[in-house]
């Protein structure tokens, strides 16, 4: 690691308590929000996921230009993430060509090191678009959650009923 990188301790599991390097400090990126259906605000100081900086509710592990990844506060299993943007963004679909990129170049840098970390035999990952859709934070973000074979019964169909502990009527 070189000597400009900076370190962040992560303890929001004690499953998921590690060092990682952070991509540079946040920049704010003007963002063509000329694109979007809704055309959302910047950020909401009401929304646990504008709010990126306070570690009370978030606790980032990376970022890449316009997005960041954080551990999820209620984990499906160790090593639960999800890559949110910084700007207020409400669908997968609103996003900024460079939003997507960005994402996506995030999606795996936090695929290698979850690999790294906890050596899962494959991911569910996932969007929530829409509360029709189970979202229950009204924020774009992208869940990556490591799955090991035996972790249930039957994994077949994906994330339907497979984390039966996992319970939204509990995520206050």
């Amino acid at each position: 690691m070189s000597s400009s990188d900076r370190v962040v301790t992560v303890n929001a599991v004690e499953s998921q308590q590690l060092a990682l390097p952070l991509d540079g400090p946040y920049e704010p990126v003007q963002s063509d929000s000329s694109t979007t259906r809704e055309n959302p605000p910047a950020s909401d100081p009401s929304c646990i996921f504008c709010r990126h900086a306070d570690p009370m509710v978030n606790t980032v592990v990376r970022r890449r230009g316009t997005m960041y990844a954080r551990w999820d506060n209620f984990p499906a299993s160790p090593g639960h993430v999800e890559i949110v943007p910084f700007r207020h963004v409400l669908s997968f679909f609103d996003m900024t060509e460079r939003e997507t990129r960005d994402l996506h170049i995030l999606a795996q840098s936090m695929r290698d090191i979850l690999d790294a970390l906890y050596k899962p035999d494959g991911f569910t990952i996932g969007v929530n678009d829409g509360s029709a859709a189970g979202r229950t934070v009204p924020h774009l973000h992208l869940h990556i959650i490591p799955r090991w074979y035996g972790d249930v019964p039957d994994p077949r169909g994906g994330i339907r009923n497979v984390f039966p502990e996992c319970d939204p009527d509990s995520w206050s």
